[in-house]
């Protein structure tokens, strides 16, 4: 049994009193070593911040979820499958959220094996260990999770439809372990009792279910609101802790568009000169 272990890697237990290392105060428990032991598994997140990789041992016949296209790597013994959690609603609801409508499991099959995964941008991934909690994760920061948990579509509100800026986030919850992944750093936010305080969607990453949120324009006035380059925003209002990611990849995207060649160029490229 490993230092910090939180589960027994014989039983699958939770552990009686739980390491140092996660913080017991209410917030999210991210570890601190990037590295731990769930049920029937032993994680570790290495090469942070900026491309971070998953690193996942499974002991035999033990099984790990992860979203649909994170894997690097595996042992030639691990065995994927893929399928539609929650049926063909619970598909279609992750596939309008803008996640993959498959899910993918890995299982040890014949003895331990190993997966590696990392998300499709550059970033951090952070390990947080639920304890029954829930967790509003945005669709494109989830990464991998315990077979144990439930993982559930939410409507994110009807001004994200207008937005653009992702119609639906997940709800998490359960026992076990949950990594998700940022595109750019992760910054920590943790909000007082009755302290206000607004985030860009397209920087959330996770934040703890009881905190109450409100979608807004990130200016009062539509004029405005378009002027200052921000779509739309959510307002927190605390007690609670939120992940912010320290890059936008949308507005990656905004920003390299004029360096790529448009469709009505008829498919010829760049028009670059190589000499000759």
């Amino acid at each position: 049994m490993n230092p910090g272990s939180t589960f027994c890697g014989v039983c699958g237990n939770r552990l009686a009193e739980p390491h140092s290392q996660y913080q017991q105060a209410a917030g999210i428990q991210i570890d601190a070593v990037s590295r731990g032991q769930g049920r029937g598994y032993e994680w570790e997140v290495q090469h942070q911040p900026s491309f971070a990789l998953a690193i996942l041992r499974l002991q035999a016949e033990q099984s790990i979820q992860a979203e649909a296209g994170a894997m690097v790597s595996m042992s030639a013994n691990i065995e994927l499958q893929s399928q539609m959690k929650g049926g063909l609603f619970g598909a279609l609801k992750r596939a309008a959220g803008g996640e993959s409508a498959f899910i993918s499991t890995f299982t040890a099959r014949g003895g331990p094996g190993e997966v590696t995964l990392a998300p499709g941008a550059p970033g951090d991934i952070a390990g947080i260990e639920l304890s029954g909690q829930q967790f509003f994760v945005q669709s494109s920061s989830y990464l991998a999770g315990d077979a144990s948990l439930t993982v559930d579509t939410k409507w994110g509100g009807a001004k994200t439809f207008f937005s653009g800026e992702g119609l639906f986030v997940l709800l998490v919850q359960g026992e076990g372990l949950l990594l998700v992944s940022s595109f750019g750093a992760i910054h920590r936010k943790r909000l007082q009792p009755g302290e206000r305080y607004v985030v860009d969607t397209g920087h959330l990453v996770a934040w703890e279910s009881s905190t109450q949120y409100t979608l807004r324009k990130a200016a009062s006035g539509f004029f405005r609101s378009m002027m200052s380059g921000e779509g739309i925003v959510a307002e927190f209002n605390g007690p609670g802790e939120l992940l912010i990611q320290t890059r936008n990849l949308a507005a990656l995207a905004g920003l390299l568009k004029p360096f790529f060649p448009s469709q009505g160029n008829g498919g010829s490229g760049f028009n670059i000169n190589l000499g000759g």
